[in-house]
């Protein structure tokens, strides 16, 4: 397929074999102005797993490194400013790209083992029910007909972690054993939005900027989910849902949005997906961490970041 040419519109997936489909066609053709990730020192990774706070974290990072210069919100699309590297062939996008601040940063669903060595990386955990929940929200309505595709069937999905991602368990365990590593930011999502100045702070510590209260102000003032939500066109996808349209002829006037206005919360799910999940729990995270659930988990990271803010 040629650059500019579309193909027709088609229905959104009824079935997980016709996601399948549609991101085939998504991901054939020429690309030509792809080029990929070129790593250089300094460089900060926001990685944490699908639906975990990543979209939030894109934008407290980007708010902070442009505050001094008034903040920046003369873009499209979060993640054309804090490019996502694991989308990048996809939609075509040159990740060489220079970007309006620095430090540079990327967005990322993938566990330490398969990111760059020697950057600085921003983790932040969520219940696992929560992130299916969410997952499940953000992608019915845009790749899949609302009604078509059930909790239980969409278990295939949610193991994929989004794009480049890879299954929970590996990603979680991954950034759990960084978690005391000065190049790691790791927090739960939930400490983070309970906690925003006390982020900003770390994040700014981390990333080597320079904080004064008018920075911290500003970023807080963007950062709430009320400032997201009603700048909710942002934070949607908007070159993902551009690429799907052209490529795979899925319709990008679908609901994309990322700030959801209401939290997803566990208590949505079926009782056997649930069950499903906190066996997969107690079989790959339970005897590594020998924390029994998320919450135990949780406490523990919390615990230590509250010691260090005291």
């Amino acid at each position: 397929m040629g650059e500019g040419a579309k193909v027709p519109l088609r229905e959104r997936a009824r079935s997980i074999a016709g996601h399948g489909e549609i991101l085939g066609a998504a991901l054939s053709g020429e690309r030509v102005h792809f080029k990929p990730y070129e790593p250089q020192k300094g460089d900060v990774f926001i990685t944490s797993w699908a639906k975990s706070g990543t979209t939030l974290m894109q934008q407290m990072f980007h708010q902070l490194r442009t505050a001094g210069q008034g903040g920046d919100l003369d873009f499209d699309d979060i993640s054309r400013v804090v490019p996502w590297d694991d989308t990048a062939f996809l939609i075509d996008f040159d990740m060489t790209t220079p970007q309006v601040a620095s430090p540079r940063g990327f967005k990322s669903h993938r566990d330490y083992d398969r990111l760059p060595e020697g950057m600085r990386y921003v983790v932040t955990l969520r219940d696992p029910k929560e992130t299916f929940v969410s997952y499940y929200r953000f992608l019915t309505g845009w790749h899949f007909e609302p009604g078509c595709v059930s909790y239980a069937e969409f278990m295939p999905m949610w193991m994929q972690g989004g794009p480049g991602g890879c299954d929970y368990a590996t990603h979680l365990l991954s950034w759990y054993k960084r978690r005391s590593c000065s190049d790691s930011l790791v927090m739960t999502y939930k400490w983070v939005v309970k906690n925003r100045a006390a982020t900003i702070r770390k994040l700014a510590d981390l990333c080597a900027i320079a904080l004064t209260p008018e920075v911290e102000a500003l970023v807080l003032e963007r950062t709430t989910r009320d400032f997201m939500s009603d700048h909710e066109h942002l934070f949607d996808d908007a070159m993902v849902c551009a690429a799907l349209e052209q490529r795979a002829g899925l319709p990008a006037a679908g609901d994309s949005t990322k700030v959801q206005k209401t939290g997803s919360t566990a208590d949505l799910l079926p009782r056997a997906v649930a069950d499903q999940i906190d066996a997969y729990w107690a079989e790959r995270i339970a005897p590594v961490t020998g924390h029994a659930d998320f919450a135990a988990l949780a406490a523990e990271v919390d615990a230590a970041h509250i010691a260090r803010s005291a």
